[in-house]
């Protein structure tokens, strides 16, 4: 089990910023790819960003790349989203997954999820 905290959504304005971590647990956070999705009312859950456990390789969905960044502090055992000029189209519950094999950006495949973090950008 990793479980997986998320913290910092709320409410902002179009073209606002916010920053989103994901607190784990584990002596073997380092082996995982963590990533993040979002699902938006009546719509699948959709793939955000991903990155590799050693934190060098970072992927991203187009409709974010440019304005989001991956991260992660191995030390901290957390992954961060920093989200700049967000959009009324980012708003949804972003939730941070983990897995020891995959790295796609194919939900069902990861293991492990956290509650989620409402995310809402106003027009």
């Amino acid at each position: 089990q990793v479980p997986l905290v998320e913290s910092g959504g709320g409410l902002v304005q179009d073209g606002g910023s916010l920053s989103l971590s994901c607190a784990a647990s584990g002596r073997t956070f380092r082996r995982y790819t963590m990533a993040w999705f979002r699902q938006a009312p009546g719509k699948e859950r959709e793939f955000v960003a991903a990155i590799s456990g050693s934190g060098g390789n970072t992927y991203y969905a187009d409709s974010v790349k440019g304005r989001f960044t991956i991260s992660r502090d191995n030390a901290k055992i957390t992954v961060y989203l920093q989200m700049n000029s967000l959009k009324p189209e980012d708003t949804a519950v972003y939730y941070c997954a983990a897995d020891p094999y995959y790295s796609g950006s194919y939900y069902p495949e990861y293991d492990y999820w956290g509650q989620g973090t409402q995310v809402t950008v106003s027009s």
